[in-house]
């Protein structure tokens, strides 16, 4: 082979390896998301399997009666200044999950919302 010809071929090889270098880049890049996406599904997963053990018992399976809703003296006069669905954003954010505008309905991950909790104080 010629001298030119072996420089060529390293050039085109070198050239080769540095695409092959910013593919493997990209898939890292891939893979991180990936990892993330995983480990928030499998935080949140856990988060709603520890609330499914709370409101199931195997006691209330065997009972149905005790499946049913239960009404309370003050929800059947609805003397309750507030409502329903202020309720059930108080319950969501107690489950572990954003009622803000910012980052409403992902998992809170680091302890309490300062945004979550100046809406339930309104």
């Amino acid at each position: 082979m010629e001298k030119k010809n072996i420089f060529v071929l390293i050039q085109e090889l070198e050239t080769q390896m540095g695409h092959i270098h910013s593919e493997l880049g990209g898939l890292k890049l891939v893979i991180k998301e990936l990892l993330e996406e995983n480990h928030h599904l499998s935080l949140e997963n856990e988060q709603l399997r520890k609330i499914l053990k709370k409101e199931v018992h195997p006691a209330d399976v065997e009972n149905p009666v005790a499946l049913q809703p239960q009404l309370h003296a003050k929800d059947e006069k609805h003397e309750d200044v507030v409502g329903e669905g202020y309720d059930n954003l108080a319950r969501l954010y107690h489950e572990g999950f954003h009622i803000c505008n910012v980052y409403y309905g992902h998992l809170r991950t680091e302890g309490d919302c300062l945004f979550c909790l100046s809406f339930l104080n309104k």
